[in-house]
């Protein structure tokens, strides 16, 4: 065969799985940094992406790669004021990119994280975090017709998983559709830009809710309803979809998506509303059913405090009031920042992905999600 000549094309070929979704081909980008480990990184650089909103990129300290899957998140724990804060800040680089990784943080009015990071984290500072999790993602979901909606910074994961096909030159088929407040707010739009024009099966829809200052803007205005994704995406139905924003404009998603009889089995949304989180840090959600106001006693084995609680509050929210300082971020049961052991007692946790059956064999519990159901000896 000559150089000039083609390989036949085979049948394994043609049903070979798509490298973007397949597990396999995360598993060979860099070392597995555990969920509940922490290691320092070195800020590289901080980049404005809108007038409020920048990127801080970071490297590990001794410079290896890191393994990640497009769409999960770290958790960042800088020292403010004192005390050590934890939230969870999704991955906005790729992973085939895995020497640097990158957050993309809105600053949110108030917000004690946000703000921190804006006004403070500079190049060359060094900042405390956990490693990847979450399971927002496509990987080990075989679908070649994606949707991606986003609003805000909720564009984050998806900007991760339009890089990760964009450097793999996947065979996909991806609508982006981005709302914003205004044309200036748009969130890498000069990147997704610039890949919609040398990425085939790419095609990113802004949507903003006014002008703002732009005098020549020609895209959509308003808000994202049934009868704009219709005209934007004829074949919504026939795609997966992936959904990150605040909580208000998932819930609306969620609902013209009914309403268009979408088939929800193929619809996939971000966890944790990291914006709310942010604006309220001190708030604790709870993420069982309330029991009965029995009371309990808690102690800490380290320091020996005790205090009671009601069995209808989870033990983060009652520990933190009585001064305990536990490292927490995401409160739902996502990101594992809060794992401890119990060493005895029982609790009610309903969480969300953030511990693994193997951890609770060996007695860990997220106290974010966690009720009593009898007296309890915490691991603090």
């Amino acid at each position: 065969m000559t150089l000039l000549e083609k390989p036949p094309v085979t049948a394994s070929a043609v049903s070979a799985p798509n490298v973007f979704t397949h597990p396999d081909t995360w598993a060979t980008y860099g070392a597995q940094w555990n969920s509940g480990e922490q290691k320092a990184l070195h800020c590289c650089a901080v980049h404005d992406e809108t007038h409020d909103v920048k990127t801080f990129t970071f490297r590990s300290a001794d410079f290896s790669a890191i393994s990640f899957e497009p769409g999960q998140f770290i958790t960042v724990s800088p020292t403010i004021s004192g005390q050590r804060v934890s939230r969870c800040y999704t991955l906005s680089s790729s992973p085939t990119r895995p020497f640097a990784l990158s957050i993309t943080v809105k600053r949110v009015p108030g917000g004690t994280v946000s703000n921190w990071l804006h006004d403070h984290l500079r190049e060359g500072d060094r900042l405390l975090a956990s490693g990847p999790a979450g399971s927002f993602t496509p990987i080990g979901r075989p679908a070649d017709k994606l949707l991606y909606l986003s609003a805000g910074s909720g564009v984050t994961p998806l900007m991760s998983m339009t890089r990760a096909g964009f450097d793999l030159a996947a065979r996909l088929d991806i609508v982006f559709v981005h709302s914003a407040r205004t044309p200036d707010d748009i969130i890498f739009h000069e990147e997704l830009t610039r890949m919609q024009a040398s990425m085939p099966g790419l095609r990113v829809v802004n949507v903003c809710e006014g002008h703002g200052d732009s005098t020549d803007w020609a895209g959509p205005i308003g808000r994202l309803d049934l009868t704009l994704l219709s005209e934007q995406v004829p074949d919504f139905k026939e795609r997966e979809v992936f959904t990150c924003g605040p909580q208000g404009y998932m819930s609306a998603v969620k609902s013209l998506l009914k309403q268009g009889n979408f088939d929800f089995q193929h619809y996939h949304q971000e966890s944790f509303d990291i914006t709310a989180l942010d604006e309220a840090p001190l708030i604790e959600t709870a993420c069982v059913l309330d029991q009965p106001e029995s009371q309990f006693t808690i102690t800490l084995s380290r320091s020996g405090k005790t205090f009671s609680m009601p069995g209808n509050q989870t033990v983060l929210t009652a520990a933190k009031k009585a001064g305990a300082i536990i490292p927490s971020s995401c409160s739902q049961g996502v990101c594992g920042t809060c794992k401890t052991a119990v060493l005895q007692g029982t609790v009610a946790m309903n969480h969300n992905g953030g511990i693994r059956q193997r951890e609770i064999d060996k007695g860990l519990r997220l106290l974010c999600c966690s009720k009593p159901t009898s007296d309890l000896v915490i691991d603090l």
